[in-house]
């Protein structure tokens, strides 16, 4: 299967809907919840995955498609993974952090990915030959240790706290301790983008789903940096970039078990 072809094709689905989301931001426009208050969708998280699908159905019509609003649809080997709007409390209110995610998976593996930021147009891609942003290639390096790093994170999650009690709030306050800067952007594939740029050092997250990380994982395995966990499952990931010294961080507590769904 041609790899440039299905890069080609998350790119052009990614940037279609471009247009209708920088219209839409800072509009405050409705919202609704799924699981609960801290989890919503608005009608261009609909609009932005049907426009999605139609392009990639129109490329490679039949071919699965999973994701996140629509759920799973199509046959075969050819998997893509999608996320219309990644950060969507954050687009919904007017704060410039989402970002529109798309991966490619043949046989189980990760062959092409796109996160397109639509507010400041920065485009990452990455295939087996690399990673680029807006066609530059990008390195992942940074600080190698946690006193020089910034960690982008979404933890302690409302459900981390259901699960783990104060030990997560105990967790966290070690990464505030450890790290030169914590923070909380709202979006794990912008997160996964920056690491692999460089612009931040590491990436930790919980029960994330693969329409989440599935491109922004590749973006950082291609950059040069590390992504433990399995973007193609539903769980927890790290990602760092390359040099950093993950033994010695705090960081090493999550990375011993990576949790999967249900755990």
């Amino acid at each position: 299967m041609d790899v440039t072809h299905l890069l080609d094709t998350a790119t052009e689905a990614a940037r279609a809907v471009g247009p209708r989301l920088r219209k839409a931001f800072r509009s405050r426009p409705g919202v609704t919840t799924k699981r609960d208050f801290h989890d919503p969708v608005t009608e261009h998280d609909r609009a932005a995955e049907e426009s999605i699908r139609a392009v990639i159905g129109a490329r490679f019509p039949g071919s699965v498609i999973v994701g996140e609003e629509g759920g799973t649809t199509g046959s075969g080997d050819l998997v893509w993974y999608v996320d219309p709007i990644d950060g969507t409390a954050n687009f919904a209110t007017g704060l410039p952090f989402f970002c529109v995610s798309i991966a490619a998976a043949v046989g189980g593996e990760l062959v092409a990915g796109v996160v397109y930021d639509p507010v400041r147009e920065d485009e990452f891609t990455a295939s087996a030959d690399g990673a680029w942003c807006n066609g530059t290639p990008l390195r992942s390096a940074g600080a190698a240790t946690d006193r020089e790093a910034m960690l982008l994170t979404s933890y302690p999650s409302p459900h981390d706290l259901d699960a783990e009690g104060d030990e997560a709030l105990r967790r966290y306050r070690r990464f505030l301790e450890s790290f030169a800067a914590v923070r909380r952007p709202g979006s794990a594939a912008l997160n996964l983008a920056h690491v692999a740029a460089g612009w931040s050092d590491a990436a930790y997250g919980t029960r994330s789903n693969p329409w989440d990380v599935a491109a922004g994982a590749l973006l950082v395995r291609r950059a040069g940096g590390v992504y433990l966990g399995d973007p193609l499952a539903p769980g927890d990931y790290l990602a760092h970039v390359g040099g950093f010294a993950l033994e010695d961080s705090v960081l090493a507590e999550v990375a011993e078990e990576p949790r999967q769904a249900g755990q």
